[in-house]
């Protein structure tokens, strides 16, 4: 007997089941073989849509990684480029005074760190917003959500973009780096690190700043361009201004031929001339433009230079703007006054003067 005969006989006398129970019918062989074709014929109409689907997600993948890699590695050899260009700038005269090497090489670190993260972030964004179109899924819904949440997220955290922001740009524009001295309001000092959210400041006393970048509203760099050196003379209203002249241009003219000072002069010491006159005395002021960040170097030197030269040219300088005249050249006023004698009359005016509590004489009676 074949098995379609078997199968037919045990469909057509079924076992009785007692009654008030449920009882599930079993799948036959042909309920299972109908399933079979129906999954068959599915996948054969719809296996084209898949691997259309597939090689698509593969291909957007391929490319987006790809183009990740060549963008990110354009981005490395831009940076190195430009860290070779400040390094072969070192070895020149002007650029080793002009070029802090460690100041540019975070510089270009940091720059690239943020080519490197937005280009990465543009990228893969835009292939996972394509691999979710690819099935067919709504992306309005998906970009609006995600729209209020970095909203959400930006109000909740608004000083940390802020500082981020403020980190950037000035990175991008170079308004300081490391080594430059700078004023930033709520702190000043040498910068020893540049980040995107906090620059680190060594003050003068060696201790740390911590300064968040959106913090700042204001920086004053102290080591761009150039700077100023000033030293005031003051010397003796009686001295010869022509002399004094001549002594300080001696001065400024030697110390401007030396090393290392010829390299940190950035234009010749002047004698600018008097900068106040006083009864007593006079203030004669001298100026020149210094490499920045030498200044107090350059004032220094010029005023252990001018007090040396005005020794050997007997040229006395005074203290401050209200000079005193020495006590060996001031007259003394005790000198005309002669002491008073025991046998001096204890009534004249010497005696009444050299007594330190004047003696109230009695009145006559009946006066």
């Amino acid at each position: 007997m074949s098995l379609s005969a078997v199968l037919a006989a045990a469909g057509a006398s079924p076992t009785p089941s007692p009654p008030g129970s449920t009882v599930q019918p079993v799948p036959t062989l042909q309920d299972a073989q109908e399933h079979a074709t129906n999954a068959a014929t599915w996948v054969e109409q719809n296996w084209s849509t898949w691997l259309a689907m597939g090689l698509q997600i593969v291909l957007v993948v391929v490319v987006a990684v790809a183009l990740r890699a060549v963008v990110r590695r354009a981005i490395t050899k831009l940076i190195d480029r430009m860290t070779r260009t400040v390094q072969a700038s070192e070895g020149s005269a002007l650029g080793g005074l002009l070029v802090n090497v460690e100041r540019r090489r975070q510089r270009a670190a940091a720059i690239g760190s943020v080519l490197r993260s937005v280009a990465s972030f543009l990228i893969l964004g835009t292939a996972a917003l394509m691999v979710l179109s690819t099935f067919q899924i709504n992306l309005a819904p998906l970009l609006a959500s995600a729209g209020v949440a970095g909203v959400a997220i930006g109000f909740g955290a608004r000083n940390l973009v802020t500082d981020f922001l403020s980190g950037v740009f000035m990175i991008l524009e170079d308004q300081y780096g490391v080594g430059d001295t700078i004023d930033a309001g709520v702190a000043s000092g040498e910068v020893i690190e540049v980040g995107l959210r906090v620059t680190k400041l060594r003050g003068a006393g060696g201790e740390i700043w911590y300064v968040r970048n959106g913090e700042v509203k204001r920086i004053g760099n102290l080591s761009q361009g150039w700077a100023t050196a000033g030293v005031d003379v003051t010397v003796k209203a009686s001295e010869d201004l022509d002399r004094v002249k001549a002594v300080l241009d001696e001065v400024a003219e030697k110390m401007t031929k030396e090393e290392p000072w010829n390299e940190l002069l950035w234009s010749p010491v002047e004698v600018l001339g008097l900068d106040s006159v006083l009864i007593d005395s006079m203030v004669v002021r001298l100026s020149a433009r210094t490499m920045p960040g030498k200044s107090v170097a350059v004032e220094r030197e010029l005023r252990w230079r001018v007090k040396r030269a005005f020794d050997a040219a007997s040229i006395r300088i005074v203290g401050g703007a209200t000079a005193v005249e020495d006590v060996e050249d001031a007259p003394d006023p005790t000198a005309a006054v002669a002491a008073p004698s025991v046998y001096a009359n204890a009534e004249s005016p010497q005696s009444a003067a050299a007594a330190p509590i004047a003696t109230r004489r009695p009145s006559a009676p009946g006066k």
